[in-house]
């Protein structure tokens, strides 16, 4: 970065705008591929790459002036009417997006930003026509509109000829500066008069208008932070007052615990809600990603988005970036047949893989499905005790649901080349990693043939988590409340062995028996009737037998004492409103290290 900007509100300012018309861009562009017609949509990523130029001018930053100067000239080109967009040119830009998404990098590092590729810069110039710049392309063209309103592009475009645009730093050879502009502003002879009423002007949108009228702002994300850790110690405090209120019986301080009660939460969920991002921001990406992909791998993909304007908390929305990226990557690569095969098999030539969004309670559920070959649990099965991951026996107890998990096992992979998307032994063990790190969960359906799907369910927030508190030994325990099922009192002597497992008898359906006591190594004899609690892992349940159930409450997720980081089982703690501190099970660990484990 320039030493003069470093620190830069500015810059900073137009990394983040550039970010998001880069990540806009992509999508745009893949549209505009589909059709190539759509004048609204070219305009719509002309735009883009103007925008970006000027931010980029105004700050200095050659190679991006000269990357955008040469795609506006091809976009241009178009424009006029004089050349038609084809593949070379969508290709050029495509390559333009992901070169400007490098230089942003560069530029947020603080690194030398290294010239435009000359070649590039050639290719699409000359797709244009030559190396005129975007300045010529717009002068010769307003001679066309004469009898018409300028747009704002258009106007753009005059400004760019004034200021002699063609000769920015970087921008590669030179074009003509003001002389060849000036015909375009001199006087133009009157066409002979025809019959036909001329065309009144089309009104135009004052885009100062459209700025006076926007509602955001920008906000620190530190100082959102700061908020929620604030709230935070206020939900904490109210959940003191809460418990000792019973033993005070005072009726006003009960009208003032309730009350505050509930302003804390209204606070609570408008600091929350300060935090939420559409998902959008994220999903934008991967239309350019399912172009790329596929035309490396030479397969046709249509990618289609449904939920975009769904909301999470900003920091949930670019952790699910690097997941959902290789859960895509995997549907084209793993799961898209080639147009042969998928003719072959009486299907379109063309696949179709869908991302999508909802809200779903308090959760977030992302889905990731195709409609390629599916996955076979048996050649799932095959691999894994292949490459030592599973014995043998164990592998054919599984049931075909249950094989499926297995491509969540480190280093697991079918695939015998390597290639630069995938058949390292990397990726799915990673997703899933990542999404447990972020408290949610990851479940697989499969059908060969048919497709596969992949649903991703997220909380809404990490800040502050609604769990079930129990207790054993006289220490409390948190359960996340997304995962409880039901409870219920069982006697001691009610579990059952099933081929070498506990099982409680849940409505004549065996369910597997876990108990805290025996898991965490507490000393002592469980209680004559204990109380289970049914969980959720995936597709699986099991129970988790417990001394006592105290209730829900909301807590706030504060990190593990490094006595306990790194050990399985414990997603976090929290001070719980007795003062006293509550550990956060991780329920997915206690299903694979304490029932799955014991098999």
């Amino acid at each position: 970065m320039n030493a003069a900007f470093e620190g830069n509100d500015i810059c900073a300012d137009f990394l983040i705008e550039a970010r998001e018309i880069l990540d806009q861009l992509g999508e745009q562009m893949v549209a505009l591929e589909r059709s190539p017609a759509d004048r609204e949509c070219l305009n719509a990523v002309f735009r883009g790459f103007h925008t970006i130029k000027g931010g980029a001018g105004f700050l200095d930053f050659a190679p991006m002036v000269a990357i955008c100067h040469a795609v506006e000239d091809r976009l241009n080109a178009a424009r006029s009417g004089e050349v038609p967009l084809d593949a070379d040119a969508f290709d050029g830009a495509q390559q333009s997006l992901d070169l400007l998404v490098d230089l942003l990098d560069c530029v947020a590092a603080g690194e030398t930003l290294m010239p435009a590729p000359q070649r590039l810069l050639d290719g699409l110039r000359a797709g244009s026509g030559g190396a005129a710049a975007p300045a010529a392309s717009g002068a010769d063209a307003a001679p066309a509109g004469i009898g018409e309103d300028l747009d704002d592009l258009d106007f753009d475009a005059l400004l760019d000829s004034l200021h002699g645009a063609g000769n920015l730093p970087g921008s590669g050879e030179a074009a003509p500066a003001a002389t060849p502009a000036a015909p375009a502003l001199a006087p133009v002879k009157p066409a002979p008069a025809t019959p036909t009423e001329a065309t009144p002007p089309a009104p135009r949108k004052p885009a100062a208008a459209a700025h006076a009228e926007d509602p955001t702002v920008r906000v620190d994300v530190r100082r959102l932070d700061a908020m929620v850790n604030l709230v935070g110690e206020l939900v904490l405090a109210r959940n003191r007052l809460k418990t000792i209120r019973p033993r005070l019986r005072d009726d006003e301080l009960d009208r003032a615990v309730t009350t505050l009660d509930a302003a804390t939460s209204r606070l609570q969920s408008a600091v929350m809600m300060a935090r939420m991002q559409p998902v959008g921001r994220v999903f934008s990406r991967f239309p350019k990603l399912a172009r790329d992909v596929a035309r490396q791998l030479q397969k046709k993909v249509e990618l289609e988005v449904i939920g975009a304007e769904t909301e999470l908390d900003r920091n949930l929305v670019e952790a699910l970036s690097d997941p959902l990226v290789h859960l895509v990557r995997n549907a084209i690569d793993h799961g898209i047949e080639s147009p042969d095969a998928r003719l072959a098999a009486g299907k379109p030539a063309q696949g179709q893989v869908v991302l999508s969004a909802q809200q779903e309670g308090d959760h977030v559920a992302i889905e990731v499905r195709d409609d390629g070959a599916g996955i076979d649990p048996d050649r799932i099965r095959d691999s894994a005790v292949r490459k030592g991951l599973i014995e043998a026996d164990a592998a054919a107890r599984l049931s075909p649901d249950e094989c499926l998990q297995l491509i969540f096992m480190a280093g697991f992979s079918t695939r015998t080349e390597v290639s630069d998307l995938s058949g390292r032994g990397v990726g799915m063990d990673v997703v899933q990693s990542k999404i447990r790190e972020l408290s949610g969960e990851v479940q697989i359906q499969s059908e060969p043939g048919r497709g596969s799907r992949f649903l991703i369910r997220v909380p809404l927030t990490l800040a502050i988590l609604p769990t079930l508190l129990v207790e054993l030994a006289g220490d409390v325990y948190a359960l996340p409340l997304v995962r409880v099922v039901e409870v219920l009192s069982h006697e001691r002597g009610a579990a059952m062995q099933v081929d070498g497992q506990t099982v409680l008898d849940l409505r004549q359906q065996p369910v597997p028996l876990l108990s805290l006591r025996q898991w965490l190594g507490v000393p002592g004899t469980a209680l004559e009737e204990p109380t289970a609690v049914v969980l959720q892992s995936g597709e699986q349940r099991f129970c988790l037998s417990v001394d006592s159930v105290r209730g829900r409450e909301e807590v706030v997720i504060k990190a593990l004492p490094k006595t306990l980081r790194g050990l399985a089982g414990y997603a976090g703690a929290s001070l719980i409103g007795d003062g006293r501190m509550a550990l956060i099970l991780d329920v997915d660990a206690l299903y694979r290290t304490g029932v799955r484990g014991n098999r």
